[in-house]
């Protein structure tokens, strides 16, 4: 995912995920044999209600990392919630973010965003998806946006996201509330909780799911319409 001379830019939400990511990865330049650059990159949203000190620790402890650390200021939040009246913001959040994201990439100089998903991230895109979209789609551990030039890489995303939340509270990491007020209330929220009570029910669920979707050679899905024999059952 990473290569020699790279330049790469963790996209900081402030949630223990990406905060996770920015301190592995900062900790594994110390023997990388790739010399590579990092940034830490957040987009401020404009909630009003963002809690300022919360944010000052963020800055701190990024600050005692030594990585250069870019706040991008907008009105994505007045955009989406007071403009535009979303009722299921999340779809148009993530695309205003990402966009903000890849904009400061190349204002700095980045030719890779790192994200913070995990393995249970995989899982509920992958229903979302499915339920929603009807498409059999999820996040790919590494992916060429080719208007943008730059390279979005997931390294986290064999990880659980209990073991991200045992780092962050290990670690006392800085996390920040999330001041949206679509928080817990979204179609993700409730893949999490279904995700959730399927590994109540059958414990092993996650593990065989996550190897279903990431391993291709396992895929045993329709042909493609009007091709009846394009497959065997040999």
């Amino acid at each position: 995912m990473i290569e020699d001379g790279d330049r790469v830019a963790v996209g900081l939400s402030g949630g223990k995920d990406s905060l996770v990511l920015l301190a592995a990865l900062q900790a594994y330049r110390k023997y990388s044999p790739e010399r590579f650059e990092l940034f830490a990159v957040r987009i401020d949203m404009g909630f009003q209600n963002a809690d300022a000190a919360e944010a000052r620790a963020l800055a701190a402890y990024v600050e005692s990392l030594g990585v250069p650390y870019h706040v991008e200021q907008t009105d994505l939040a007045e955009i989406i919630f007071d403009v535009r009246k979303e009722k299921n913001p999340c779809s148009l959040c993530s695309k205003m973010r990402r966009g903000a994201l890849n904009t400061v990439c190349g204002k700095i100089g980045a030719n890779k965003l790192a994200l913070g998903h995990h393995r249970e991230d995989v899982l509920e895109t992958f229903l979302l998806s499915m339920m929603y979209e009807g498409r059999l789609s999820t996040f790919q551990p590494k992916s060429y946006l080719s208007r943008s030039g730059i390279t979005v890489i997931r390294p986290l995303i064999y990880a659980a996201e209990g073991d991200l939340s045992g780092a962050a509270r290990r670690y006392n990491l800085p996390v920040l509330h999330n001041p949206c007020p679509a928080d817990r209330h979204t179609q993700r929220e409730y893949m999490k909780s279904l995700v959730g009570d399927i590994a109540k029910a059958i414990p092993i669920a996650k593990d065989r799911m996550c190897a279903a979707i990431m391993h291709p050679e396992r895929y045993n899905l329709f042909p493609p319409k009007g091709d009846i024999n394009a497959q065997t059952d040999d």
